[in-house]
């Protein structure tokens, strides 16, 4: 997970509404989130478990942090959060958390409503150019692309 993701900072306040219209999808469906694994605690509140690789556990917002991450935080005040401790998305996690002081990105598949996953870099640029998407990124390549 993380490869093939749009990533949108989950603080902004319209941060659903902007990826809903991109994704061309239902307003009511939440996103999840993405998070640099030794800040998970400092963000939602502790579990039995230090880890959710896979994005399949909704942890609960500490108190008061939900509004801050309208863009993720489901109406339970819990999110759908993935950890993560190494690789290219940890690094963009990293670089994020540098410049803006938070280690947490909304983070959602890279398709459109109604299409497939991306897989290849042209389906990558088709998806780009048929959307409100400002860039895409190809790590692999170091590449980005900018409207």
């Amino acid at each position: 997970m993380g490869h093939r993701s749009i990533l949108f900072d989950a603080r902004n306040l319209k941060a659903k509404d902007i990826v809903n219209k991109i994704k061309q999808r239902e307003w009511y469906r939440p996103f999840a989130g993405v998070i640099i694994k030794s800040y998970l605690y400092d963000y939602f509140e502790k579990l039995s478990i230090d880890n959710s690789p896979y994005m399949t556990i909704n942890f609960e917002f500490k108190k008061d942090l939900k509004t801050k991450f309208n863009g993720i935080a489901h109406i339970d005040n819990t999110c759908r959060i993935q950890t993560v401790e190494d690789g290219t998305l940890y690094e963009i996690l990293k670089l994020f958390n540098q410049k803006n002081n938070c280690p947490l990105l909304l983070n959602t598949s890279f398709n459109l409503a109604g299409q497939p996953l991306v897989h290849t870099i042209n389906d990558a640029v088709k998806t780009w150019k048929n959307s409100d998407l400002d860039a895409v990124y190809f790590a692999e390549e170091k590449r980005i692309l900018l409207k």
